[in-house]
Formats: C-alpha cells, sequence, structure tokens
C-alpha cells in the first residue's frame, strides 16, 4: 500500500487534473452536463476497483457513502460553475482553503495532535495554496466567484471528513455507493431540465476518471494517516491546476504563484517530515 503522505500528493494532482479538465469543459458545456459525465465516468473507473481493493458491504458504509457523495457532489457543481463565471484565481484558493481548514479543525476536535514540524508544513500549504493560485486575473473578484468558493470548499471539506468517517474495512465501496447516488440525481436532472449546450465530452470522462482516481488515493491516506495532515496535502490541488494553466494555456505565472509552488514543494516535505 502507498504510504498516506506519498498518497495525498498523487490525489493532489489527480484532483488539479481532474479539475482543469473540467473547468475548461464548463466553459463550453452546461455544468450539469459536466458533472454528470464527468461523475458517470468516475463511476466506472471506481467499479473494479471494489474487487483490486477489497472490503466489506455494510450498512453504515452505504449510508456514509451516499452522504459523502451528496456533499461532494455538491462541491463540483459549485466548483464548475464558479469556474465557469468567476476568476480562476479567485475561485480555486477559496475552495480549496475551506476544504483543508475543515477537516483540519475537524482532525483537531477529535484529538488529532500533529507534531510541530507538521504544523508548519500546514501552515506553509495553507499560504502556498493561497499565493500559488492568486492573480491570474487582474481584475477584482467577483462576488459570485467568492460565494461560489467558499460554498464549494465547504461542500469538498465535508465529503473529506464523512468520508473519513465510514468504516476502516468497508474499501472502496462508500465511493461506489457515493457515486451511484449523485450519478442517478443528476441523469435524473437532465432528463427533466435538458440543458442544450454540449461540450467535449473527453474533457468531461478525463475530468471524470482523474477525479475518482483522487478519491481513491485521498481514501486510502486518510486510512492510513490522519485526517488534518492528509486534507491539507490533498488541498495544494490548485498548483496543479496554476502550473497547467500556464503550461497549456500560455497563462503567465505572477510572483506571488512562483513563490506559492516552491512553499507547496517545501510543505510537502515539512509534512512527509
Amino acid at each position: 500500500m502507498i504510504p498516506p503522505v506519498p498518497s495525498a500528493l498523487l490525489s493532489a494532482v489527480s484532483y488539479g487534473l481532474a479539475d482543469f479538465a473540467g473547468g475548461l469543459a464548463a466553459r463550453r458545456s452546461s455544468v450539469l452536463i459536466v458533472t454528470a459525465v464527468a461523475q458517470s465516468a468516475g463511476l466506472l473507473v471506481l467499479v473494479p476497483g471494489l474487487w483490486l481493493v477489497g472490503g466489506a458491504f455494510s450498512g453504515s458504509a452505504a449510508l456514509l457513502g451516499m452522504l459523502a457523495g451528496m456533499c461532494g457532489v455538491s462541491g463540483l457543481l459549485l466548483y464548475f460553475r464558479g469556474l465557469a463565471v468567476g476568476p480562476m484565481g479567485t475561485v480555486a484558493p477559496l475552495s480549496a482553503v475551506v476544504a483543508a481548514g475543515l477537516p483540519l479543525l475537524v482532525g483537531i476536535v477529535r484529538g488529532e495532535r500533529p507534531g510541530p514540524l507538521t504544523v508548519g508544513g500546514m501552515v506553509l500549504a495553507l499560504v502556498a495554496i493561497v499565493l500559488a493560485t492568486m492573480g491570474s486575473r487582474r481584475e477584482p473578484a467577483a462576488l459570485s466567484g467568492i460565494v461560489l468558493g467558499l460554498a464549494s470548499g465547504a461542500g469538498f471539506g465535508l465529503f473529506f471528513v464523512v468520508l473519513d468517517a465510514t468504516p476502516a474495512d468497508s474499501g472502496l465501496w462508500p465511493l461506489v455507493v457515493g457515486r451511484v447516488t449523485t450519478v442517478t440525481l443528476l441523469l435524473l436532472t437532465l432528463a427533466v431540465r435538458r440543458p442544450g449546450r454540449r461540450g467535449s465530452p473527453w474533457l468531461m470522462l478525463a475530468s471524470g476518471g482523474l477525479d475518482s482516481a483522487a478519491n481513491v488515493l485521498f481514501l486510502l491516506a486518510t486510512r492510513a494517516g490522519e485526517l488534518g495532515v492528509t486534507s491539507v496535502i490533498v488541498a495544494l490541488y490548485p498548483v496543479a491546476v496554476v502550473l497547467l494553466a500556464r503550461l497549456v494555456l500560455r497563462e503567465r505565472l505572477s510572483p506571488a504563484q512562483l513563490v506559492g509552488v516552491i512553499l507547496a514543494l517545501g510543505a510537502g516535505v515539512a509534512m512527509s517530515a
């Protein structure tokens, strides 16, 4: 099994790739279509993992999985909407900071006591999240972007907290049950609303597959390590978005973003120690 810190870092990279693909798709298509296709693709990735990872199905695993799925898909809808209507440099850091801070708070309340170096790394990571993703646009942040960023971060944070509470022997069942629930609700909503705009299905499929891979890596990391540390490492995912925007879209990195990337690397080393 992959150790918790490398698993969390891989999860962050996967989330970043998934968000970048989904964000591009959301600019060309309905957010509802993007989320529904991505969630459906993610379900296809998760099902084979049931036999690879193993685990016992139970009522608590199913119930918590459904709750986690609802929290996660709510955050995803808000996040994709935020990327479509607001500046990414505003939506991404706000979402990431809330997504990291909420589980960290819960972990401390539950009695987790990380060491000084780990605490320093977590603080450094939170600073890196903000610095690495700020300044991608020069205009003031729109109120809608601020609200959507905070709300999506709360959804992701609750997803992490609920997923961490699932039985340790349940394997991927909570993720699968949660994804079946959200896909069913999204497809029913699509059948009723029938949104017209359709974009690249490949971006949506890639987003869903990478998102599921990130969820699995997070689940494995949080079961082997502490929730607070794992969640903060995973919340470094906006760094991947910023780097991809630079490489693929040729967006320039501001000095603050460059400092944020360096701090993110340092935070990963500090927390792994």
